[in-house]
């Protein structure tokens, strides 16, 4: 090293140690330090974009997080919501133990392999006046131990359930399980033969099952562009195998299909369809007030299925500023005045009302002249169709058709289908299988059609003791009939053993098919009734077959030969299972009322008769003709299927919906 002389020095030399140690590492790091604030103040512009990076950033973070409703406490201060969306509501059959306003649901886990198979497992309801609900027990006797204990172990919505429950649980499982083997004796009586389900024999025969469905949209709709990317909140007032829940289904499925977000508020989780919601990957949320409310808010357009909806839409209203009812679409599905009643004070308050018939919605707008009630826009009429995979198994044209699932070999598979499910019910080519598919309940007309095919077999009066006479047109029972009250025999293998003590060989050649055994709708007095009724009839009994509730039936409309749809009071709003027999060529036997009347027309698909007892004569003679007449049954049936083809398929809903659609949803 040089001096400053300009003479070399040596490293150890006192000028060279001296400069050397001028300079420490912690000012090195100082004038490191100071060097960066230095550049950064000669560079403010590349700082602010780095601040305004992160602060973008952050924002963009939040925004999404609170758009999914994950606006816990601790993002921006407030008070915690309760989250809309339950980590295990995309895998429901996993639930343990469910407290809900004093209602224990403890739920087994649900086979993907077998969807038929219904196997929740108990409902236990809070106990009113020291008595306890008349509820069935579904529960398999090897599993019940296990899955309360289990269960008993688990929190229920995140809070612990006490130990000491258990015991508790057990005990009035067991009141339920002695209170209905009283109500329903086990053996020693005659109600007929349970058959079906038949999902797994529809799977292996039809090569397809509907969980293989990836979607079927059709990407050149006007719907599929309407809905592309929108947000939509669907309200289902209850999950049963009914109409309103499974047409509401279907929507959101196709919603999702066509690229849209769905998220399903669900106001009562009593029924079978939450497997088929998880399998759907619909998104459930919990809570059915405020946090529904917010995601409700930021949707594009909401759309209720019931007219029973209208307690959460009054809420939410009440709850949400003046322009949330613009985004408002009721898809009102019933036809009684009771159900306008409840629904009047928030009828004007909604965009736009949906109904399903012509007759329906002439009703509802004369009760709102009544009533001086102006709505916002004029209503839509939305009729309901036979989805994709009835119409697929059915051997109609359809989105799922492909090269090796033609028409052509649908048909065929429909006729080896039909042998195969007969043949399990001990059907012979000689017998016409009657159906109807629907809750068991006085408005929808079992105990006429059952006294109809007596008047066939025997031609002798009801016994006094055992009459029910009226139950279908009285009112006041019809209504005094506890909501709450349905009616479960058991589970499947108990409602076998019920059904098939006495099982033989019948000589008649009418066969009366009757569901939905477990539903929620079913009536526990009427359904009693009917059986009562039964066992005093042995030659009738022996004709009457039963099946489950399920959502696979295109098996039992492909083994079917007619279709009644004998509805009381003001009929059917519309009547889903009555286009749907038609699709697979049944003739239908309908009451003269509501949207079946519609539907049918007399003499060409279907016969009509009267509502109550004098109908009951009418229908007795309709099915003597169609059971002597093969011919007929095959035109009809005929007919039928192709007025399917022309009005109630998939297609034609969905530009009804559409056109529903353009006028709705909110522009932003």
């Amino acid at each position: 090293m040089k001096s400053l002389s300009g003479r070399s020095s040596p490293r150890n030399s006192p000028s060279f140690r001296k400069i050397s140690s001028g300079r420490t590492p912690g000012k090195e790091g100082r004038t490191s330090s100071a060097f960066s604030a230095s550049w950064f103040r000669s560079n403010r512009i590349v700082l602010w974009l780095l601040l305004i990076t992160l602060w973008a950033y952050a924002g963009f973070y939040y925004q999404s997080r609170w758009a999914h409703g994950d606006n816990k406490e601790g993002i921006f201060g407030n008070e915690s919501l309760n989250t809309d969306e339950d980590p295990e509501s995309e895998h429901v059959h996993h639930r343990g133990l469910i407290v809900d306003e004093g209602t224990i649901l403890v739920k087994s886990n649900i086979s993907r392999n077998n969807a038929d198979a219904v196997k929740l497992d108990v409902v236990l309801t809070k106990k009113g006046k020291d008595t306890l609900s008349p509820l069935t027990v579904l529960l398999k006797k090897r599993n019940k131990v296990k899955r309360l204990r289990r269960s008993s172990r688990r929190g229920a919505l995140g809070k612990k359930v006490k130990p000491q429950h258990t015991e508790n649980n057990n005990i009035e499982v067991q009141e339920v399980q002695e209170m209905q083997e009283e109500d329903i004796p086990m053996s020693n009586s005659s109600y007929g033969f349970l058959v079906g389900p038949f999902g797994s024999l529809e799977d292996s025969i039809l090569e397809w099952s509907p969980e293989q469905r990836s979607g079927t949209c059709d990407r050149r709709s006007e719907f599929q562009r309407l809905v592309w990317s929108k947000k939509f909140v669907l309200i289902f007032h209850e999950l049963s195998m009914t109409g309103a829940p499974l047409s509401m289904l279907e929507l959101a499925t196709e919603l999702l299909s066509c690229g849209a977000t769905v998220s399903a508020v669900v106001l009562s989780k009593k029924g079978g369809l939450m497997p088929e919601l998880a399998r759907r990957r619909i998104k459930i949320v919990e809570d059915k007030e405020r946090v529904s409310f917010k995601k409700a808010l930021k949707a594009d357009l909401v759309i209720a299925g019931s007219a029973v909806c209208a307690s959460w839409i009054e809420k939410y209203l009440d709850h949400s500023p003046a322009s949330a009812s613009r985004q408002i679409v009721w898809w009102i599905m019933e036809n009684r005045r009771e159900y306008f009643d409840r629904s009047k004070s928030v009828l004007d308050r909604v965009r736009m009302l949906i109904f399903l018939s012509k007759l329906q919605s002439k009703q509802w707008l004369a009760w709102c002249a009544e009533e001086n009630i102006k709505l916002m826009l004029r209503p839509a009429l939305v009729t309901l169709s036979v989805n994709d995979e009835l119409a697929f198994a059915a051997g109609i044209a359809c989105s799922l058709n492909t090269p090796a699932f033609s028409i052509e070999n649908m048909l065929d598979k429909r006729k080896l289908l039909r042998k195969s499910v007969r043949d399990e019910m001990g059907l012979t080519d000689d017998d016409m299988l009657v159906m109807s598919l629907s809750s068991i309940n006085p408005g929808k007309g079992h105990f006429l059609l059952l006294e109809a095919a007596r008047y066939m077999i025997d031609q002798k009066p009801s016994p006094k003791d055992v009459s029910v006479d009226g139950l279908a047109e009285k009112d006041e029972y019809y209504h005094s009939v506890n909501n709450s009250e349905t009616y479960r025999l058991g589970n499947i293998g108990n409602i076998k053993k019920l059904f098939s003590d006495s099982v033989y060989k019948n000589e008649e050649n009418l066969k009366v098919l009757i569901g939905s055994v477990g539903s929620k709708s079913n009536k526990v007095r009427y359904v009693k009734a009917i059986l009562k009724f039964l066992v005093h009839q042995p030659n009738l009994s022996k004709s009457v077959l039963w099946t489950a509730a399920t959502t696979r039936v295109a098996s039992l409309y492909a083994a079917a030969d007619v279709y009644v749809i004998n509805s009381q009071g003001l009929g059917e709003t519309f009547g889903r299972v009555t286009i749907e027999a038609m699709a697979f060529g049944l003739p239908v036997l309908g009451t003269d009322a509501g949207g079946t009347k519609e539907i049918v027309e007399h003499n060409l698909t279907g016969l009509l008769h009267p509502l109550g007892r004098p109908g009951s004569r009418i229908l007795s003679n309709n099915l003597q003709y169609l059971l002597q007449n093969p011919s007929a049954r095959r035109e009809m049936g005929i007919r039928g299927r192709q007025k399917v083809e022309k009005m109630y398929l998939k297609k034609h809903m969905y530009k009804m919906l559409a056109q529903v659609l353009f006028k709705t949803l909110r522009v932003k």
